[in-house]
């Protein structure tokens, strides 16, 4: 590990003293010039300069310096007119580019031909950039655009379950992926359980997620990054688009505050089965809606100023007995400044909140709960020279976590109010790192980031005998929650555990060709926070809680060996890429943990640690008129809890067992055919082998009743998911661009009605007597249709 720490910190220095000859800097942003919209991830090519290439960052700008002289810039993006523009550099200049979208044409539909020899050359991998475009044509659960579901279909991303939320990259944990909508953290992704996803397609404009070589900029999780960016609406004129679909329905609108200075985008969406269900006399239901909205402002050349927000809330209730609510909120205030043509600033500070309830009629408690965090962040882009680029910043965030408000249902309650201890930490993090071209093959990306985490008061905490909050039995061979000895006192503010952590990044890429090449990326994060729930997926009753004496933080290391290649004049794409991953500190239950209103979390949890390999393979054909891709991933996660010491057996007797999202086979297969101008179809197939559960292995009786004998842990599966969906679109007007335009969707999801299995239940059958095992399914075959328009 120091050696490592060296050896970027080494490389760093050397970046950073590299002598560079007096050159000019050609600068500028590239948008689209329908809208005004920047366009992040734009190519720039100087074809006379030795490695003359770069691409816009997340706010659409650029910059490239070179010697005096004349030069031809080609600028490309994925659906834009390519443009070739010659410029006379005899001083530093800005110069802002506008893009054209391609007109659609039968014969030739492009998906990623203009990334693919800038990936190439990139020392970038494990990432994977979908075009909202793309998602589009994907089917989706009753007609609804799911950017999440799109996922999945991704190699190295499962889910946990059928209408499970939130998603697992290289065998992690939901609660490692960093979700970042703006720039804002995303606590659940998730609406109605996982039926729809948190992101309103229509408001957005690039997505990104990080699988490994994840860049220094980014921390605080172990797993994954899913960057999210929103539409900063047209500076032009006004327009209007939205779908109605059988469930919910969605409405966007956009326009310019000052023309061609400032612009607004304020999208909303909403289901009414639950309307539906009232007039049925239904006395259940289940509703979310959530809001989008960014307005910008541009003073100048060198400042811009974004304010971008969401609202989102779910709401499940069967018949005033249960009722469940959760949802976030988010804030982000950005102020992007241009200090030279060779330095580009972003400063954010931000506010998320994830709140989830909960209130049961039976058990006469009303409990909430939540989690909140204050965010800043400074960012620096310095373009060193034409082969260097340097980015460096700091970010705090403070946090603050509600484990339960306990309060009485009713009146009739027995229930006492009671506040389980509220809960602090600050978390703050300084990185640097380089992107540079050693030579015309040779590329590279390395950095440093440096977390600490401080867990506050104000609280009182247990102490146990020998400093063990949980007790092994050897009696009856089981752990026990710790009885407390004492308490204390921590006042407010004051740390009560502190931890630090480097965390190095590199990542290497060789071009044998310039159409194939080797690509090689080691990451270690630091995550602090946790999500303590004992089931596979995110739901609305986990609990979010910070590293403390007994949580400890997770350190994951993780390495990747890549190969990637271009085929037929970049036609056809392959990415082949094997990884393994370390995970130190992984938490996992004790048999019979309840975690809901736990006061002391940390009596039913033990410390672990977990690891990952596999192997993944993505194919692609990226032009004509069926275009889509293949992806597979052959992979194994696994965890080790063992005991504290030799009269001790851990979990599953201290061995490797299955983690709860390990799937051995995932593939997936994408489709979108352009049938002729006014028809387009499409299609994805998914299989993945059974989630890892633990099956009774025999039953003894009990005082009259039959007890199931459960096995070790994750030793079984469920059976294998897979279903078959097809979407189809017709466009009465293609040519059409000005005024009303409409689209039908149509859309079939689990074509052939599979029945996968979310759960087994394990019970005694009332009539028989006999032992029984019931299958939960929660979707069969759903049928969809949405009117999407725009004016």
């Amino acid at each position: 590990m120091k050696t490592t720490i060296l050896c970027v910190l080494w490389l760093l220095t050397t970046a950073l003293t590299v002598y560079s000859q007096e050159k000019f800097t050609l600068s500028g942003t590239v948008a689209d010039q329908a809208n005004n919209e920047t366009l992040i991830g734009a190519s720039i090519l100087i074809s006379q300069a030795r490695g003359g290439s770069t691409v816009t960052n997340s706010y659409g700008f650029y910059s490239i310096t070179l010697p005096k002289g004349e030069y031809d810039v080609l600028i490309s993006y994925v659906g834009f007119e390519t443009i070739q523009e010659r410029i006379s550099l005899t001083e530093s200049m800005t110069k802002n580019f506008s893009m054209v979208e391609k007109s659609a044409t039968l014969g030739e539909v492009v998906i990623t031909v203009d990334e693919n020899k800038t990936r190439i050359f990139k020392p970038e991998m494990s990432v994977n950039k979908l075009p909202i475009s793309t998602i589009k044509k994907m089917p989706a659960v009753m007609g609804e655009v799911d950017v999440l579901k799109s996922l999945l279909q991704l190699p190295g991303v499962t889910n946990a379950q059928e209408g499970a939320s939130g998603f697992n990259v290289r065998g992690g944990s939901v609660d490692g992926n960093l979700v970042l909508l703006d720039e804002a953290v995303v606590y659940n992704t998730s609406h109605l359980f996982g039926f729809f996803s948190v992101f309103n397609s229509d408001v957005i404009k690039d997505l990104k997620l990080y699988k490994g070589g994840i860049p220094a900029n980014f921390g605080g999780r172990a797993s994954s990054v899913l960057d999210i960016y929103q539409k900063e609406g047209n500076n032009k004129e006004y327009h209007v688009n939205g779908g109605i679909g059988l469930i919910a329905s969605r409405l966007l609108v956009e326009g310019p505050i000052v023309k061609d200075k400032s612009s607004f985008v304020v999208a909303g969406r909403g289901t009414y089965a639950h309307l539906l269900l009232k007039l049925a006399d239904e006395p259940n239901s289940a509703y979310f809606y959530d809001l989008n909205a960014k307005l910008n402002y541009r003073f100048n050349d060198k400042n811009n100023l974004f304010i971008s927000g969401y609202l989102g809330n779910d709401v499940f209730d069967m018949n005033k007995s249960l009722v469940n609510n959760y949802g976030n909120i988010l804030f982000n205030t950005r102020w992007n400044h241009i200090f030279t043509d060779k330095i580009f600033s972003n400063m954010s500070a931000i506010y998320s909140d994830y709140n989830y309830g909960l209130k049961i009629k039976f058990a006469g408690i009303d409990w909430k709960s939540n989690v909140r965090n204050y965010n800043f962040k400074y960012d620096f882009k310095h373009y060193l020279s034409n082969n260097l680029v340097l980015n460096y910043g700091l970010n705090s965030i403070y946090y603050q976590f509600n484990p339960g408000t306990i309060r009485p249902f009713d009146e009739t309650s027995g229930v006492l109010p009671d506040q389980i201890a509220k809960k602090n930490g600050f978390e703050n993090a300084l990185y640097i790192s380089a992107e540079q071209k050693l030579t015309d093959k040779l590329a590279v990306s390395y950095g440093l980031r440096y977390s600490n985490f401080q867990r506050l008061g104000k609280e009182e905490v247990s102490t146990y005998e020998n400093g063990q909050a949980v007790v092994y039995n050897p009696e009856f061979g089981i752990y026990e929650e710790g009885v407390p000895t004492g308490t204390i006192s921590y006042g407010k503010g004051k740390s009560m555990a502190s931890f630090g952590n480097f965390e190095p990044r590199l990542a290497i890429a060789y071009a044998l060709s310039d159409d194939k090449s080797l690509k090689l990326s080691y990451n270690r994060m630091s995550q602090y926070i946790h999500l303590i729930s004992n089931t596979a997926s995110a739901t609305p009753l986990d609990i979010w809680a910070p590293s403390d004496k007994y949580l400890k933080p997770e350190i994951t290391d993780q390495v990747a060996l890549g190969y990637m290649q271009n085929f037929a004049g970049d036609s056809y794409s392959l990415e082949v890429e094997a990884f393994y991953k370390t995970i130190k500190n992984k938490v996992d239950y004790i048999d019979g943990a309840e975690l809901v209103a736990h006061k002391a979390i940390e009596r039913v949890l033990l410390n672990g640690k977990a690891r990952s390999f596999g192997l993944e393979l993505m194919a692609k054909k990226n032009t004509g008129r069926l275009t889509g891709w293949l992806s597979y991933t052959l992979s194994k996660a696994e965890q080790q809890t063992p005991g504290r010491n030799a009269n001790e057996p851990g979990i599953n007797n201290g061995k490797w067992y299955r983690a709860n999202y390990d799937k051995l086979h995932n593939l997936s297969v994408t489709a979108a055919y352009q049938l002729h101008a006014k028809w387009s179809l499409g299609g994805t197939f998914t299989f993945q082998s059974g989630k890892a559960a633990t099956f009774p292995t025999g039953k003894y009786e009990y005082q009259g009743i039959t007890v199931a004998n459960y096995g070790t842990r994750n030793a079984n599966s469920l059976a294998a998911y897979h279903h078959l969906d097809l979407s189809a679109t017709y466009t009465p007007n293609p040519n059409k661009r000005k005024g009303w335009q409409g689209e039908w969707v149509f859309s079939l999801y689990n074509v052939y009605n599979r029945k996968n299995a979310a759960a087994y239940n394990f019970g005694q059958n009332a009539t028989s007597g006999l032992s029984e095992a019931k299958k939960l399914s929660i979707f069969g075959i759903i049928p969809g249709v949405t009117y999407n328009f725009k004016f």
